[in-house]
This record gives structure tokens, sequence and C-alpha cells, in this order.
């Protein structure tokens, strides 16, 4: 491949990414079915050109990343997908769009967000291949960071400067209830009446402290009696009458795993709602497939449309 300014090649910039991925020369080679010596000749020269260290070799342990590699590898892994695209049009101007998409999604928007998605989007764009990288909010900026998930579908909670949003539609937090609780009913409840009640906490952070805040609108010091990561644990604790819980979320049937019915009851008082948001890194380029997933988010998922998840 012809050197970018006569410096360096896409084909380097690749064998680092690939080496940093894969945590060995030997296994980065393997993958590109070269030579080891090649690998290492290759990242050699590229620390030439850009004048930094990039590997630190050590018998003993092996490779290790130097910080000038990590600081540049989401630059790297930015401008190799856009090379990629470009191989890409080049290809096949004027047809679809083709290429592997990773897309971030929270845990608890995964099942009301990622069927619509397979069910539509490929239809749209067959070339693309839709990959999921399923995690915390930490977890999936981190992704963003780094460029190995390229945008993602969150809650716009603890959300960091280097990440840009854009609004898909707002969720109100509600009251789940088992259909035997005291305070079951189709009425809205106050968060008063929840004091002193036991409570089924969903702790993926940072739920469990936009739940505290919610609740403390009400003067209400939860009194957790259960703690889970899952959304339908929390959802078959509460039916089995281990406590009430706050939740964001939906899902059509109000039965669950174990079997017993639920209440959903909305708030009486103003208590804050919570974005469903797209999300890249702020300084990413974002390549067409990106861009035509944003596209799709925003026509399917905006309050309102057909496929919004929204309460019902």
């Amino acid at each position: 491949m012809t050197g970018i300014g006569s410096k360096f090649t896409l084909r380097q910039l690749e064998y680092l990414v690939t080496v940093a991925d894969e945590g060995t020369l030997a296994a980065a080679a393997g993958r590109h079915h070269i030579s080891q010596s090649a690998i290492s000749l290759a990242i050699t020269e590229l620390e030439r050109a850009l004048g930094v260290q990039l590997l630190m070799r050590r018998k003993a342990r092996g490779i290790e990343l130097t910080q000038a590699a990590r600081q540049v590898l989401p630059e790297i892994r930015n401008l190799l997908a856009h090379a990629g695209e470009v191989r890409s049009s080049a290809r096949s101007l004027g047809q679809s769009l083709s290429g592997d998409l990773v897309i971030g999604c929270f845990p608890t928007l995964t099942p009301f967000l990622m069927p619509e998605i397979l069910r539509h989007f490929p239809a749209r764009h067959p070339g693309v291949t839709v990959r999921l990288f399923e995690g915390s909010m930490a977890e999936v900026q981190g992704r963003l960071l780094d460029g190995t998930c390229e945008i993602a579908v969150v809650y716009d909670l603890a959300i960091g400067i280097d990440i840009t949003t854009h609004v898909l539609y707002q969720v109100r937090p509600y009251v789940l209830l088992s259909a035997d609780h005291r305070l079951a009913g189709p009425e809205p409840i106050s968060l008063a009446d929840l004091r002193d009640e036991p409570m089924v906490m969903l702790d993926m952070p940072p739920s469990a402290a936009m739940f505290r805040e919610v609740l403390a609108v009400g003067g209400i010091e939860p009194n957790v009696r259960f703690t889970t990561t899952h959304f339908e644990s929390v959802r078959s604790l509460v039916a089995s009458g281990a406590g009430y819980s706050l939740l964001l979320q939906r899902p059509a049937p109000d039965t669950t795993y174990a079997g017993p019915p639920l209440v959903y009851r909305e708030i009486i008082e103003e208590v804050r709602t919570v974005d469903v948001v797209l999300a890249h890194a702020r300084d990413a380029r974002l390549t067409r497939r990106a861009h035509a997933f944003a596209d799709f988010c925003r026509a399917t998922f905006t309050r309102g449309r057909p496929g919004c998840p929204g309460p019902r």
C-alpha cells in the first residue's frame, strides 16, 4: 500500500493495531499470515517514521505498549476505519454501504432496541454487518474512546466531556410492584408512600445513583433489601414480594420468569427524566455506516414514531 506522505503505511498501522489487540507479536503475525520478524520490522519502521517508541520489547515479559502508543491508537483506529471506507466507496460507488459496524449498548436498553435494529437496519443496508458490544456506561465510553466501538445507544447518565450525544427519546422512572402489594393499583403513587418499604435495587452503574436521586425528591432513603445487576432479576424479585423497585424501561408483558404478575405505577412528584441518546467520541469522524445507523435510529426511535420503545 502506498505510504502516507512517503513516511508510513496503512499496513504498518494495521500491524500495530493487531499487536495491541492480540497482545503478542506472534499472535499478530498469525492473524496476518506473515512472519513475526516481518511484523516487528514493520513496527520498527513505523516508530522511525513517527519519531516515537511504540512497543517495549522485553525478553522475559514480551511486548508492552508505550504511553505514546496508547494515546495514538484511537486516532489510528479511526484512520483505518475511514481508509476502509474509501476502499469500499472506490469499489462500489453508488452501491450499498458495507463493512462491520460495532454498536455499543447499555444492557437494559439492548432487549428493547436491538431487536428493532436487527429486524430493519440490515434490510436497508445488507452490506453492513452489525456487531454488538454490551457493557456498563464506563465500558461503553471506553470502547468509544479507544475506537473499538464506533457508536452507541445509552442513557445520558455519567457521560464524559469527550463523548458527543444526540437525544432519541426520554424515559421517566416508574414504581414497580407485585400485583398483591398493598400499594398496587392503577393510580399514580407518591414517593412518600414508599417510606420504610423494602426495595430491590437495579445496581448497574450509574442506575443506583440515579434511582437514589429520584427517591430523594420524596425525602426517601431507600431500604435496599436486594441488589442485582440484571433487569429481569429485579422484576422477578419484585413479583415474588421482595419489595418495590424503580425502573426506566417497560416490557409489554406484566409477567416475569417466575410467573407472578407485576404492576407499573407512575410517580406523582416531578422527578427527572432520562434521555436515551446516540453517543460517539467527540473527536471521531464517523464512517458512512455509522451515519446511516444514526439516521435509522432517529427515524425509528424518536418519540411518536413507530418502534419507539416509550412508556406503554
